[in-house]
């Protein structure tokens, strides 16, 4: 790979950082909003399994407030810098702000039942299930939309189009 594509790669995932920042920040008003309406508490499941992680071993009832956001936002940018390579190399639109969504909670669920702090999803509550995909919806369209009019598709190909 050369180093101008390198380099191009490189600008894309820091601008997609940024849009996933935006993203995380879009989320975090939705759920503020939601949890207004519904009266859901706040979940410390990403704090502990982000605990748990880096090899401690939180409790059911600890609320870790600020590795609760360092996990929110965390995840946000570096998911960010995810689909700020997929716009630089034409994988732009709704389709991929989908995508993007179900690879953000594919990664969240990951982290949550690797560590053992959470459930598999299908576990859940329907009404729990459909809150989480609404906002990592919200998350994954915002941070689209933001990376796909900040990044240009410079490296989009049209090799490969077929399976041979």
């Amino acid at each position: 790979m050369s180093e101008d594509r390198v380099a191009t790669l490189a600008r894309a995932a820091a601008m997609g950082v940024a849009a996933g920042l935006v993203g995380v920040a879009a989320m975090t008003a939705s759920e503020k909003v939601e949890q207004a309406v519904t009266h859901r508490r706040n979940s410390y499941v990403p704090a502990r399994a982000l605990l748990t992680a880096l090899g401690q071993q939180p409790g059911d009832s600890d609320r870790p407030a600020g590795w609760n956001y360092a996990m929110h936002w965390g995840t946000g940018a570096v998911l960010g810098a995810l689909r700020g390579v997929w716009a630089v190399t034409g994988m732009r639109g709704p389709a991929m702000n989908a995508w993007h969504t179900v690879a953000r909670l594919n990664f969240d669920q990951t982290v949550e039942n690797v560590t053992g702090v959470g459930a598999p999803p299908t576990t859940w509550p329907t009404g729990e299930q459909v809150i989480d995909v609404l906002h990592k919806a919200v998350y994954a369209t915002v941070t689209g939309v933001v990376a796909d009019r900040w990044i240009a598709p410079v490296l989009q190909s049209a090799r490969g189009r077929h399976s041979h």
